[in-house]
C-alpha cells in the first residue's frame, strides 16, 4: 500500500520508490500503467520515481511490439541486471554453498566448498577467498558486490551479522563483516526463518492465482526443518500485509527434564532426541549421555530407515522417539501461538513415514490440540529452493531500501 501523506515527504519518496522496485522484482518488466496499477500509486508519482531510477542506472527501458504486431511498441521498465550482484552463502553442518546473482535476481554462478576443520578465524578467511573467486570466475567488479547474504542454523544476532551459537562452533560467535571486503555489505539470517518467509510468500502468491481464502490460521505458518540440526521458523502477515519472520530456538527447548545430551550441551533438548545424531544414537542403543556427533552423514541415517522400514524393532523406536519429540515441541508452539499450518522441510523429511505416528501422538498431547484438532502437516521436500527464495526475498528487500534512500 502507498504511504501516508502524514510522513515526511522524503520518506514518502523513499518508501514509495522502494514499492516500484519491489514490484518490478516481483512481476517482472512492466509498463508505466502496470507499475500504477500494482503499487497504488498515482501515474505522476511514478513517472518521477521510474526517471529517477533510470537517471541511476538501477532499472532501464525497452520496447515490446504487441502480439498482433500492430500498432506503436509498449515501452516496458525492469531491472537493469548489471547494476550490481548478489552473492548468497548457505552453510551447512559440512558444507558452503556460494552463488552469485544478478540485480534482476539471475542465478550466474554456483559452487560448494566443504566447511573444512579449524575455528572461527580460519572459517572466515576461507569465505573472504570464496568470494572473491565467486566474483573474479564472473569477472565481476568487487565493488559491484551490493551486499552478501549468509544463512545459518543457529543464533543470529538481531543486530549484528554475528552467529550468536551455531551447531558447528558452539558457543564461539562467527562475526561475518570480518569476512568482507572494505566497502562490501553483510546481511545474515536463520536458515530456517528464511524457509518459513518463502512458504508464506508462496502462500499468499497461492491465495491471490487461486482466489481463494486462507487457510485456518493462515495469517501465520511454521516451518518445522528436519536434519543434523533441528530448526524452525514462524511468518506471519502483519497488519500492513508484510511479512514479518522469527526463528525462536525450537531445536534447544526443553524436551525431557535431565534427558539425553545434546550438541549445545544442555540436556534434553527436542534436538537431543530428534537430530540425526540422536537417531543414531537411540538406533544403536548408544548411552544417551555420549557427546553427540557434530556431523551425521545421511547415508548413515539412510541405513537406519531400511531397516525401521523392514521391521526392525530398535530402529523404528529411534525414529518414533524422534517424532514424540517434535510433536511435543510444536505442541508447546501452538499452544502458545495458535492454530498454523506446519510445512516439513529438510532433508529430514525423506523419514516422515517413520516420524508421522510419534509425530501426532505427541501433538495430541496438547490439551488445545486434543480440543481444536491437529494442525495441517504438509511435507515440502525441496528446501534449498525455499532458502533460496528467502535469500533473495530478503536480500533485495534491503537492497531496495538503500537504493531508494540514496536516489533522492
Amino acid at each position: 500500500m502507498p504511504i501516508s501523506a502524514k510522513s515526511s515527504p522524503e520518506l514518502v519518496r523513499q518508501q514509495n520508490s522502494a514499492l516500484v522496485l519491489s514490484a518490478l522484482r516481483r512481476h517482472g518488466a512492466m509498463a508505466h500503467t502496470q507499475i500504477s496499477d500494482m503499487t497504488g500509486l498515482a501515474s505522476a508519482t511514478v513517472s518521477a520515481i521510474t526517471a529517477d531510477l533510470e537517471r541511476a542506472g538501477v532499472i532501464e527501458r525497452s520496447e515490446s511490439q504487441s502480439i498482433a504486431g500492430r500498432g506503436r511498441p509498449r515501452m516496458l521498465l525492469s531491472q537493469r541486471r548489471d547494476y550490481g550482484y548478489l552473492a548468497l552463502l548457505v552453510i551447512s553442518s559440512d558444507s558452503i554453498e556460494y552463488s552469485l546473482i544478478d540485480y534482476a535476481g539471475t542465478l550466474l554462478d554456483r559452487f560448494v566448498e566443504p566447511r573444512g576443520e579449524g575455528g572461527p578465524e580460519l572459517f572466515l578467511s576461507r569465505i573472504s577467498t570464496a568470494l572473491l573467486r565467486l566474483l573474479d570466475r564472473s569477472r565481476i567488479g568487487h565493488e559491484q558486490l551490493l551486499l552478501a547474504s549468509v544463512s545459518s542454523k543457529g543464533l543470529v544476532d538481531p543486530q549484528r551479522p554475528v552467529l550468536v551459537w551455531s551447531p558447528v562452533f558452539g558457543v564461539q560467535s562467527v562475526d561475518f563483516s570480518r569476512a568482507m571486503e572494505p566497502g562490501w555489505r553483510v546481511l545474515l539470517n536463520n536458515e530456517t526463518l528464511l524457509v518459513a518467509g518463502a512458504l508464506m510468500d508462496r502462500e499468499q502468491k497461492r491465495m491471490v492465482a487461486d482466489v481463494t481464502p486462507l487457510r485456518p490460521g493462515g495469517k501465520r505458518l511454521a516451518a518445522l526443518s528436519l536434519g543434523h540440526s533441528i530448526g524452525l521458523g514462524i511468518a506471519q502477515i502483519s497488519a500492513s500485509g508484510s511479512i514479518e519472520t522469527q526463528a525462536p530456538n525450537f531445536g534447544h527447548m526443553l524436551h525431557a527434564a535431565d534427558g539425553g545430551l545434546c550438541r549445545c550441551g544442555a540436556r534434553g533438548c527436542v534436538e537431543a532426541y530428534a537430530g540425526f545424531y540422536a537417531i543414531l544414537r537411540s538406533a544403536f542403543e548408544v548411552p544417551a549421555d555420549t557427546v553427540p556427533a557434530k556431523f551425521v552423514p545421511i547415508a548413515e541415517v539412510d541405513k537406519i530407515a531400511v531397516r525401521a522400514r523392514q521391521g526392525s524393532r530398535q530402529a523404528i523406536r529411534a525414529f518414533r522417539q524422534a517424532g514424540l519429540a517434535l510433536g511435543n515441541g510444536l505442541s508447546r508452539l501452538i499452544s502458545l501461538h495458535g492454530p498454523m499450518p506446519v510445512f516439513i522441510t529438510g532433508v529430514g523429511s525423506r523419514y516422515y513415514d517413520l516420524l508421522e505416528t510419534g509425530l501426532g501422538d505427541g501433538l495430541a498431547e496438547s490439551h488445545v490440540v486434543r480440543l481444536g484438532g491437529m494442525p495441517e502437516l504438509t511435507v515440502v521436500a525441496d528446501e534449498p529452493s525455499l532458502v533460496f527464495e528467502g535469500h533473495l526475498s530478503c536480500a533485495f528487500a534491503l537492497i531496495e531500501q538503500r537504493i531508494a534512500g540514496s536516489t533522492d
